[in-house]
């Protein structure tokens, strides 16, 4: 018999939520719906699969509601990791329920289950003396220096929109429910797992776990899981087709395939931007460099046609 092979794919938390008019649980369902679709054609394909995913969208809905609840009735705020914790449930209920119901009408016995996944990062990343990632609504700046002086928030003022709180983004150090990961990959169960990047956790040296307030790049957290998972192949599975250079301007120039040391060229010409492409780019880096095989980006929708060597970006050692 032969082996399957293993696949990380890495689904946007953007996503579920298209747009502001589809933020509703109903539309995320539906395109939680529309992606798991295609991960169905690969499981049907022979791939064993794990998936991870962002939560930007929906944890933001979260502390949101939590911050007016807060207003209006005095409930105490839920603190950032546990709002990860929720957004990893609730996202990974869509993704669990839709992919089993498509596996079923195919007639394909594999289960499928959501992993509530911790990920350790460095208390002494230099991401906590910085923090940058913008997170929550907008307050006044009445309201901003209450939170930071009454809860320790870090809060910048946004372009004039207002003030916002900022958290940190460290580098995930290690996926704490790695051997249940494995286990249940071992026996061909999908799993959907560092959601969001994981919940952040560190270890204060006593053996102990503690959630950071923080936010982990569900990319760089996938590239991780794929590495020490020894996965064949990791997808990211984005907004564009194909990665592009110059990205936008008259001269854009699609690419089919690329090596580890074009795209570190490439990230030195500038091609790639801060917020986007190139931390899916790093994260791509950091799986081959550390034993991987080949990576994928590619949309949701194509992700098959790309298997088949038609479309999608090719990123390999």
């Amino acid at each position: 018999m032969t082996q399957k092979k293993t696949a990380v794919i890495a689904i946007g938390g953007n996503s579920l939520i298209k747009d502001n008019a589809h933020q509703s649980i109903e539309d995320q369902y539906q395109a939680a719906k529309d992606t798991t679709f295609h991960i169905a054609d690969m499981i049907e394909n022979g791939w064993n699969v794990a998936i991870g995913h962002g939560n930007g969208p929906q944890v933001g809905l979260i502390l949101r509601q939590s911050e007016v609840a807060a207003k209006a009735e005095g409930i105490p705020e839920t603190p950032l990791d546990v709002c990860g914790a929720e957004s990893q449930g609730l996202i990974g209920y869509l993704l669990q329920q839709n992919l089993q119901n498509e596996l079923y009408q195919r007639k394909i016995k594999q289960n499928v289950a959501t992993i509530i996944t911790q990920v350790l990062v460095d208390v002494n990343d230099p991401a906590f003396q910085h923090p940058t990632k913008p997170i929550g609504g907008f307050m006044g700046q009445e309201e901003a220096l209450h939170k930071k002086n009454e809860l320790g928030w870090s809060v910048v003022e946004d372009a004039g929109r207002g003030w916002r709180r900022v958290v940190a983004s460290p580098l995930p150090q290690e996926v704490v429910e790695l051997d249940t990961v494995k286990a249940l990959i071992a026996t061909g169960i999908i799993v959907i797992t560092v959601g969001g990047g994981g919940i952040p956790v560190i270890d204060p040296g006593d053996g102990n776990y503690i959630g950071a307030p923080a936010v982990i790049d569900k990319d760089f957290a996938s590239s991780l899981l794929a590495q020490e998972i020894s996965a064949d192949l990791f997808i990211i599975s984005t907004a564009v087709e194909k990665v592009a250079l110059n990205f936008g301007k008259p001269d854009q120039k699609w690419i089919d395939r690329m090596t580890v040391a074009e795209a570190k060229q490439y990230i030195e010409e500038g091609h790639f931007a801060k917020g986007s492409m190139l931390p899916k780019i790093q994260a791509i880096l950091r799986y081959l460099e550390n034993g991987g095989k080949e990576a994928l980006i590619t949309t949701p929708e194509n992700i098959g046609r790309a298997l088949k060597g038609e479309t999608g970006t090719w990123v390999v050692p």
